[in-house]
């Protein structure tokens, strides 16, 4: 069976650099944006942040040109110039953690490059005479979390079983620690290392918009006291005021409402993908420690270091892993569709050698092996035919193409093929003959 050479992954960035100058963040697999040479890593869905951005700092700039600055004046001693000043202070610290939460690693666990070791054979494959089993993975394993049985599953995508809490995100496609869920507002993922930050900038929006709203209300009966008229005469004096107080009020629905169903996650430590999918509510949930020790781990604990150094440099081309060829290697999903969701499965070039493996058996039962320009392909079923190769070079024969890659302009026959055409059988030979050809041949079934 012929297999491709993995596609060359292609780097504008690193245009005349050395071999050796390429950084972690510009070979990474997931779908995340790096700015700043991998200082910051966001979502694919970043410019989703400039809309976030924008209704935050818009109707704060509204409320500070149309009504802080004319109550700066009705405050004795300068006082209300304290307005102004508190709620520009408090948007700048709102946006700190926004960035906080969407421009650092969520809590992302670096792929495996390689699957783990299979522990066991597959007692339900078929095997063949002459043929090794197939070993695979257990889809899903059981620990044990605080005397509760937990089960974890193997993600293909990062080839590693997710540790408890653990979720892969398909819009990002990486595995997350604690994977809360993907904000799109933030256009990040909200995992182990940013959800602190992100409760703390849905908390500090809310006081913005409780704030903003209740000045709001003192500028108009500040006119009502004024002018001595009625609150509909003030509030068309100042439609602006009218505007955010609309404003807040919706947006208060939507952050305020989400600050306290936090606030019962937090209380009782769950995530919102558990509560969602595991309902903790109708069985014991293994992570709850109680209410203060809770809120503990979340605000009083160290943030864990990332386990990515995103800036740390790797080397251009890395080899392939050489695998054992003995045997073979089985996905928990090979064989069977993959849908789900979690999961964003896409080719990994680690499975191809298991793909190999698991082309013999076929190749061993077919009618015709064709050996051509190094290559092996299947000829339909017939009377018996002897297949030849044709030499470039009459004088002997040339090094032949290989599974992965090139050597010096020349192509070599890869170990895997030379012992899978050896496995067919007897009557098929491959060698070399004073005239410089390669034949294979099969005696009649």
């Amino acid at each position: 069976m012929p297999v491709a050479p993995p596609p060359k992954r292609s780097d504008p960035g690193s245009a005349g650099a050395r071999s050796d100058d390429l950084r972690v963040y510009q070979t990474w697999k997931g779908s995340n944006i790096f700015f700043l040479q991998g200082r910051f890593i966001f979502g694919p869905d970043v410019r989703s942040l400039a809309l976030t951005v924008f209704l935050i700092v818009a109707p704060v700039f509204v409320f500070c040109f149309f009504v802080a600055r004319k109550l700066m004046d009705d405050f004795p001693h300068h006082s209300g110039i304290s307005i102004m000043l508190v709620v520009v202070v408090f948007t700048i610290y709102v946006l700190v953690l926004l960035l906080l939460t969407s421009g650092r690693d969520p809590g992302i666990i670096p792929r495996n490059a390689h699957p783990p070791e299979p522990e066991a054979f597959d007692g339900n494959a078929d095997v063949g005479a002459g043929q090794t089993p197939q070993l695979r993975l257990p889809r899903i394993k059981e620990v044990e979390v605080n005397g509760a049985p937990v089960k974890i599953k193997y993600c293909d995508t990062c080839m590693l079983y997710r540790p408890p809490r653990c979720s892969h995100c398909s819009i990002c496609n990486n595995c997350v620690e604690r994977f809360d869920h993907h904000c799109p507002w933030v256009g990040q993922c909200i995992g182990l290392r940013n959800y602190r930050f992100f409760f703390m900038f849905v908390f500090s929006t809310t006081l913005l918009c409780i704030y903003v709203f209740a000045f709001c209300w003192v500028y108009i009966r500040r006119i009502m006291g004024s002018e001595n008229t009625s609150i509909w005469k003030a509030m068309i004096k100042t439609p602006a005021s009218i505007v955010l107080i609309v404003y807040t009020f919706i947006s208060m629905w939507f952050v305020g409402g989400l600050t306290a169903f936090h606030l019962y996650l937090i209380s009782t430590n769950q995530t919102t993908y558990e509560n969602f999918r595991y309902r903790y509510d109708r069985r014991a949930n293994p992570y709850n420690k109680g209410m203060v020790e809770n809120f503990k781990e979340i605000f009083c604990s160290s943030v864990v270091p990332s386990k990515n150094k995103f800036r740390a440099t790797v080397p251009r081309e890395s080899a392939l892993a050489n695998r054992p060829t003995g045997g073979g290697f089985m996905s928990p999903n090979m064989g069977k569709a993959v849908d789900d969701i979690e999961m964003g499965r896409k080719t990994v070039w680690g499975d191809m050698s298991a793909m190999g493996d698991h082309g013999e058996g076929q190749l061993a039962n077919n009618d015709r092996l064709n050996i051509k320009d190094g290559e092996l392909t299947e000829v339909s079923p017939g009377p018996d035919i002897r297949t030849g190769v044709e030499e470039a070079d009459r004088g002997g024969i040339h090094p032949r193409r290989s599974s992965w890659g090139r050597k010096s302009g020349s192509w070599e026959m890869s170990p895997e093929v030379l012992a899978l055409a050896a496995r067919v059988g007897e009557p098929n030979r491959v060698g070399g003959s004073s005239s410089g050809s390669l034949t294979t041949e099969k005696g009649a079934s």
